[in-house]
């Protein structure tokens, strides 16, 4: 299987630190996403936390059956909940800090994604954009009961309260996506720091360009 790929983290202009984390291995077809939260750059230390114990935990899967390639992504981010969790409790100043975490493995004709949070893995396929993953927010469950729409979701005051995260308690349960893979897929991981300031219609502009995902 052939494939390119590239990352990217900003700061932003808003905020004067960068709480997110990513790690791209590619001779693994590993990568992770995760934008953390908690003060005193305390979600700066739980995103890179999880990006390395759930690559760790991951490992490699190539040759794993596909039922205990799932659980091996569930199980590495439960791994990250525990010790971030831990940490919290033995260090005053890491209280109340987590992390989202989403984790995209790429094996021949197929990929599975790990996912706590709003980070989102999303597909662009013949020029169809999908969201792959289904946020852990408050106003995605407000959309799922009929009293937002996604537009009213995308602006609402409460749009980055997210309902679950790694870290935050003693236990966690991800969600894991699989699906096929076709030639000319592109897959985007991304933090709620650019899905949240772009419309679809941009993102598949730039995911569609000639030149290649950097």
């Amino acid at each position: 299987m052939h494939f390119t790929c590239a990352a990217r983290t900003d700061v932003g202009i808003v905020r004067s630190g960068n709480e997110d984390s990513y790690l791209m291995l590619a001779e693994r077809g590993v990568f992770i996403v995760a934008d953390g939260m908690g003060g005193h750059a305390a979600g700066e230390v739980a995103s890179e936390m999880a990006v390395r114990i759930i690559s760790r935990e991951i490992g490699s899967l190539r040759g794993v059956p596909d039922a205990e390639a799932s659980e091996r992504i569930a199980r590495s981010m439960v791994t990250a909940n525990e010790a971030i969790f831990e940490r919290t409790l033995s260090e005053h100043d890491k209280r109340g800090m987590g992390t989202t975490a989403t984790a995209l493995v790429l094996l021949p004709g197929r990929y599975f994604i790990g996912q706590v949070g709003d980070s989102r893995a999303s597909l662009l396929r013949d020029g169809e954009f999908l969201q792959i993953t289904r946020d852990h927010s408050y106003v995605q469950e407000q959309v799922d009961a009929g009293l937002l729409t996604p537009e009213q979701a995308r602006v609402h005051p409460y749009s980055n309260v997210i309902t679950r995260c790694v870290g935050a308690g003693s236990d966690v349960v991800p969600d894991v996506y699989f699906g096929d893979l076709r030639a000319g897929d592109v897959l985007l991981l991304a933090s709620d720091g650019l899905t949240g300031m772009l419309e679809d219609e941009q993102l598949v502009k730039i995911l569609a360009d000639p030149q290649g995902p950097q």
